[in-house]
């Protein structure tokens, strides 16, 4: 099947269904189920070692697919992976570009690479590099280049045949916030020239910020899927985040939720903190003063709309920096 074929592509980009895959005895994706709609910007939201990478490296044909199945386009990945390499860009969690040659340079050699003819490899290298702002630093070398001015040749390098699918691993990994903010405004841009985006992060403001819809992975397995606001919804419409003065009060203020709402806190790592997800915002009076009767002492009270952060925390019990026991899994995962 040529790419010619697939235009107009289906509504579906991406299709897996029961993704697996084993190192020795660690299960890093343990049947994933995920459809990327054409157009869209979807994020994959997780820890460090929840097996997003492991699941990019699959669909892009990098890694043996052990159980399951995954197309692109309606194309097979294991029995066309030739074909799946023309329609996917691949951005990595880390640059790959040669820092011996110049940003005009890697371009070129991308390009030539994928079987581009030399003279057109420097014509889309020109306007890539305008198009990333990166004209002015095109002749120096990479070693002189910043995190974000790396990161973005780097996209610019995945963007030389102009794929219909871009798979961006943790884009924004390292960057300040100004160059976060930029490579935001750039993924934006993909998706208004017509690409489709998957974009594996950690960052919970950052699939709140650009991800049409959102699947949280943890420990190799999906454990929820919607869009930011559905995801939040879940959680309920409001939350109330306390901080207790003492808190060795935990226990008692979990008691009082429980029985003035007939749910669970969740509770943070932060020492005596913990958000109660609220039907409707006048519910937190009730549970302030049930607090009061009970004796716990409050610090400081606020109720707003829940974030991504409540979302991860009620779903998997920790924030997407893991555990000990979670990177350590992750380092074997990622590194692989």
């Amino acid at each position: 099947m040529s790419i010619t074929e697939l235009d107009p592509p289906p509504d579906v980009a991406v299709r897996a269904q029961g993704l697996a895959k084993t190192f020795g005895g660690h299960r890093a994706v343990d049947g994933i189920n995920l459809d990327v709609r054409t157009g869209e910007i979807f994020g994959v939201l997780g820890p460090n070692g929840a097996g997003k990478t492991t699941m990019l490296r699959m669909l892009a044909t990098l890694l043996k697919i052990d159980a399951g199945r995954a197309e692109i386009f309606g194309v097979d990945v294991v029995d066309q992976p030739h074909v799946i390499r023309q329609l996917v860009g691949v951005t990595g969690q880390y640059a790959s570009v040669d820092e011996s040659l110049t940003a005009r340079e890697n371009l070129w050699l991308f390009g030539r690479l994928q079987g581009v003819a030399s003279s057109r490899a420097r014509s889309i290298a020109a306007e890539l590099l305008e198009q990333f702002g990166l004209e002015e630093a095109a002749d120096k070398p990479i070693a002189q280049f910043s995190g974000g001015m790396r990161r973005r040749l780097d996209l610019a390098a995945s963007l030389i045949t102009r794929p219909p699918l871009i798979f961006l691993d943790e884009p924004t990994t390292g960057l300040d916030p100004r160059t976060r903010g930029q490579m935001w405004e750039t993924i934006r841009g993909l998706v208004a020239d017509g690409c489709t985006v998957l974009l594996t992060t950690q960052y919970l403001d950052e699939a709140d910020q650009l991800a049409d819809r959102v699947a949280v992975i943890d420990h190799g397995r999906k454990v929820a899927e919607g869009t930011p606001d559905e995801l939040k919804t879940a959680v309920g419409n409001s939350t109330l985040q306390l901080l207790l003065a003492q808190p060795d009060d935990v226990p008692a203020a979990v008691r009082v939720v429980r029985r003035v709402l007939g749910s669970e806190p969740v509770l943070s790592p932060e020492q005596g903190r913990l958000n109660v997800a609220l039907d409707q915002a006048d519910l937190a009076a009730e549970v302030l003063i049930a607090l009061r009767t009970a004796g716990v002492s409050i610090s400081s009270v606020s109720v707003a709309k829940p974030s991504l952060d409540e979302v991860f925390l009620a779903l998997t019990g920790h924030e997407t920096d893991g555990d000990e026991a979670g990177n350590a899994a992750g380092t074997m995962e990622e590194n692989r």
